[in-house]
C-alpha cells in the first residue's frame, strides 16, 4: 500500500479523494504513490491565490521578488540530491535528472538575475523609451506602462520535466507579481510535489504565491476570467481542447501552449565524413536520442542528411547507438535509463510501427532490449531506434514517437530542397543546422525560421560553447508555431511581460513621471 500524493492548496497539504491512479517505478514496476483528485473547491483555491498570494506579490518590488526567487532556487539547489533520487524512479539517470533539476533552479536563478538587473526597483514598468507628445508644448503625453495582472497563472506541466517545466513557468510569474497554480503530470507528479515541498519549507515565497495540484483539475478552467492565464505543455491534441474552452474563447483567458513537435537537424553538404561538422552532427543526433530516453519536446525526430552522406551517417550513428548501455539508473555502465512508464513505452512502440510503414529500422529492435540491473519485461525499457526513410516517406513528418527514436531522411544537398522538407513538419520548437558553409547555413536559417521557435547553427568554431540542440535557454524564446503550439515560454523579460497588462496612459508630464 502506498500513500496518496498530496496537493498544496490554500496554504496546506491536502490528500486527494476518490478513485486514485497508481504511479509505478519505471524501473522495478513497484508502486511509488497514487494520485487522486484534490478534495477542494477550486473557487476557494483561486480566491486564495488572488487575495493572499497576489496581494503579497504585488506589494513587493521587482527587486524583492527577484530575491525571493533566488532564495527558492537556492533551496532547491541545496536539496537537489533528494530530487535526483526521486527522478531515478521515473527512469532518469543522474545525468538526466541534472538536466531537469539543475536546469530548473538554474532557470529560476537566471530570472532572478534578469529581474534584479533589468527591472526597476518598483512595481511598474515604463515600456517606452520616451513618451509621445501630442502637442508642441509637451503638455499632453502618452506612454505605455506594465502592471501586474490581478489573476492567477494556471500552469499545466508535462511529465518529462517535472522540475524545469514547472520553474520555467513559475519564475516569470513571480517576477510579474502573479500567483501560480501548478498542475503536475501524473507520471512524475511525485517529483514535482517534492520540489514544491522544498520551496514551501524554505519560506522563500509569500503565502499563496505557489499552489500545487497533483490530480485532476475538473472544472478549474470554468472559473477563470480575463485576468487569468493558462500555460500548457503537452500534446497538440490536449492543447487544442484547452484552447477551445469557453473560458479561453469567451473571457479572453490568456493561453499559451508548448506542444511536442517533429524537430529537425540538418547536416550541411560540406560536412562530409572526416570533417569536424560530420562528427558534431552524429554526436548531436545520438545525444538527443538517448538523453532522458528521448523524452524531450526538443529532441531530434527528423535528421536530414545529403543523399551522398546518408550511408555514412547511418553507419556512424548506428555504431554509437550500439555502445549505449540501457538499464537501471545508477547501475554500472548505464548510459540510458527507462521511459517514464510501460504505458509510454507501449505508445512509443506503436508509433515506431507507424513510422516503419514507409521507413525501415536500421538500428535497434523495438521488441527486444538488453538491460543492465533490471528486468526488461517489468521496467519501461526500450532500445534506441534509428529509422531510415527516403524521398517518398510521409509518416516521419506527422508521427512522433516520444522516446529514443529518430528517422534519417535524405535531401539533394541544396538549401532549397531541405527547406521544403523541413517545412513538412508543420511547425517545430527547435531545429539545428550543422555546417561550416556560411552561405548554406544563412539560406537554410532564413528559409526555416518561420517554422521554428529556435534555430541553432553549429560548426567547428562555435561547438565548444554551443548549448546543444535540445537545451532551451531562459534568455531566449522557447516555443514554436503550428504543430508546436503557437506559443512562447521563457524569452527573458518577454515572459515576465506576458503576465502583466500593457496599458496606454495619456496625461500631463508630471503624472507620467510619477508612474515610473
Amino acid at each position: 500500500m502506498v500513500d496518496t500524493l498530496p496537493s498544496y492548496l490554500a496554504g496546506e497539504w491536502r490528500t486527494g479523494a476518490g478513485d486514485a491512479r497508481v504511479v509505478r517505478d519505471a524501473v522495478t514496476g513497484a508502486p511509488v504513490t497514487e494520485v487522486a483528485a484534490a478534495d477542494v473547491d477550486f473557487a476557494d483555491v483561486l480566491a486564495y491565490a488572488r487575495d493572499t498570494g497576489g496581494n503579497a506579490l504585488r506589494a513587493m518590488t521587482f527587486t524583492e521578488r527577484s530575491a525571493s526567487l533566488k532564495a527558492a532556487a537556492a533551496a532547491l539547489s541545496e536539496r537537489k540530491d533528494e530530487l535526483y533520487e526521486l527522478s531515478a524512479k521515473a527512469g532518469s539517470t543522474r545525468a538526466d535528472a541534472k538536466v531537469d533539476v539543475d536546469g530548473g533552479f538554474g532557470t529560476a536563478l537566471v530570472y532572478a538575475g534578469l529581474g534584479r538587473k533589468g527591472l526597476p526597483d518598483g512595481t511598474v514598468i515604463v515600456d517606452d523609451p520616451e513618451p509621445t507628445a501630442y502637442g508642441k508644448h509637451g503638455l499632453f503625453l502618452g506612454q505605455h506602462i506594465l502592471t501586474s495582472r490581478l489573476g492567477v497563472a494556471v500552469q499545466i506541466n508535462a511529465f518529462n520535466f517535472p522540475v524545469w517545466g514547472m520553474l520555467e513557468k513559475l519564475a516569470p510569474a513571480v517576477l510579474a507579481g502573479v500567483p501560480t497554480l501548478a498542475k503536475a503530470a501524473t507520471p512524475t507528479a511525485y517529483v514535482a510535489e517534492h520540489a514544491v515541498r522544498i520551496i514551501v519549507e524554505s519560506g522563500a515565497l509569500p503565502d499563496g504565491a505557489l499552489q500545487f495540484v497533483a490530480g485532476p483539475v475538473n472544472g478549474l478552467l470554468d472559473l477563470l476570467d480575463g485576468q487569468d492565464s493558462v500555460g500548457f505543455t503537452g500534446s497538440a491534441s490536449t492543447a487544442a481542447g484547452l484552447r477551445s474552452h469557453p473560458s479561453v474563447v469567451g473571457r479572453s483567458v490568456r493561453f499559451t501552449a508548448e506542444a511536442d513537435s517533429l524537430n529537425a537537424s540538418v547536416l550541411g553538404p560540406d560536412a562530409a565524413p572526416g570533417t569536424p561538422e560530420f562528427d558534431l552532427y552524429v554526436d548531436q543526433v545520438v545525444t538527443e536520442m538517448t538523453t532522458k530516453a528521448g523524452q524531450k519536446c526538443t529532441a531530434i525526430r527528423r535528421a536530414f542528411v545529403p543523399s551522398a552522406h546518408l550511408d555514412a551517417v547511418q553507419d556512424a550513428v548506428a555504431a554509437r547507438l550500439a555502445d549505449v548501455v540501457v538499464g537501471a539508473p545508477g547501475a554500472d555502465g548505464v548510459t540510458m535509463g527507462a521511459l517514464v512508464g510501460t504505458d509510454q513505452r507501449d505508445d512509443v512502440r506503436a508509433k515506431i510501427t507507424e513510422l516503419a510503414a514507409d521507413a525501415r529500422i536500421v538500428a535497434g529492435d523495438p521488441t527486444t532490449v538488453d538491460v543492465v540491473g533490471a528486468d526488461p519485461e517489468i521496467g519501461a525499457f526500450l532500445a534506441p531506434i534509428l529509422l531510415r526513410g527516403d524521398e517518398t516517406s510521409q509518416a516521419a513528418h506527422y508521427v512522433e514517437a516520444f522516446g529514443p527514436v529518430s528517422t534519417l531522411l535524405p535531401y539533394d544537398g541544396s538549401a532549397a530542397d531541405v527547406i521544403a522538407e523541413v517545412a513538412r513538419g508543420q511547425g517545430s520548437l527547435a531545429a539545428s543546422v550543422v555546417s561550416g558553409d556560411a552561405d548554406f547555413a544563412r539560406a537554410t536559417v532564413l528559409g526555416i525560421a518561420a517554422h521554428h521557435g529556435r534555430v541553432l547553427v553549429v560548426d567547428r568554431d562555435s561547438a565548444p560553447e554551443s548549448t546543444g540542440h535540445g537545451i532551451p535557454m531562459p534568455q531566449l524564446v522557447h516555443g514554436g508555431p503550428g504543430r508546436a503550439g503557437g506559443g512562447e515560454e521563457e524569452g527573458g523579460l518577454r515572459a515576465v511581460h506576458h503576465h502583466m497588462q500593457r496599458t496606454a496612459v495619456q496625461a500631463g508630464p508630471d503624472l507620467l513621471r510619477s508612474l515610473g
